[in-house]
């Protein structure tokens, strides 16, 4: 994946998908399905960072103002910093208490990328107790690169319960166009043995995009770990596997 820094825009957080359903229609809350984006809240009049984005102090102060209203505004405007600025702000961040706070600082840091960015991403990831913070860690990850993601994100799939953190990390991967088929295929599995129906969902449709583009040989086996799914007690994950039987 591309670098991305100065002057690129920063993520929105919205518009995340799993298995076809989003978050907000889940109604769970999520950095990703809020209604309003964080980044474009408008800051408050009085806040002296909305009249210099650009100083590094001033926008500190915002961040650890503990107001989402401040520092959400303050670590976007992070963007037009250099690396060597913006990170020791992003970290500041993700040691606020609000969630929102956290989540933006995670997002973040997979655009100003850097060593000490990937350590607290781990540190998110593997500790932080807010499902928001460690799906978007994750997320944040596979921008590192594919190679040293991989590990930490299936080991985070295995072991991490939550429906948002899994979400997360199949959408990363799965949209990683150099991703090896086999890991496609040892996500999926993972995947389809899932508690939550969405998870499973999205397994179902990584299967089904294997059925399509995978070799003959791991093309059996993806239907093969299909077929048993027609059952399943969750109309979305049928419908799913049905439709990746059919397009195969």
């Amino acid at each position: 994946m591309a670098a991305r820094g100065r002057g690129q825009a920063w993520p929105k957080l919205g518009g995340y998908r799993c298995g076809g359903v989003t978050a907000a229609a889940e109604g769970r809350l999520s950095c990703r399905s809020l209604s309003t984006c964080p980044t474009t809240m408008p800051p408050s009049a009085s806040d002296p960072s909305a009249a210099s984005p650009r100083d590094p102090e001033l926008l500190r102060q915002a961040i650890v103002s503990g107001d989402p209203a401040r520092a959400m505004p303050a670590l976007a405007n992070l963007r037009d910093l250099e690396e060597g600025q913006a990170t020791p702000l992003l970290l500041l961040g993700l040691e606020q208490e609000p969630f929102l706070i956290r989540s933006l600082a995670c997002a973040g840091l997979g655009i100003k990328r850097s060593e000490a960015g990937w350590r607290a991403l781990v540190a998110a990831l593997q500790g932080d107790g807010d499902a928001n913070v460690r799906a978007e860690a994750a997320n944040s990850l596979a921008s590192y690169g594919l190679e040293r993601a991989w590990p930490l994100l299936h080991h985070a799939f295995a072991v991490d319960g939550q429906w948002l953190v899994r979400c997360s990390i199949l959408s990363a991967l799965a949209e990683q166009p150099a991703i090896p088929l086999e890991w496609l295929r040892d996500l999926a599995e993972l995947a389809i043995s899932a508690d939550d129906g969405t998870v499973r969902v999205g397994g179902a449709e990584i299967l089904g995009r294997l059925v399509r583009e995978a070799p003959q040989a791991l093309a059996d086996q993806a239907r093969g770990l299909l077929a048993p799914l027609q059952a399943d007690a969750d109309h979305r994950v049928v419908a799913a596997v049905l439709n990746g039987l059919q397009q195969g």
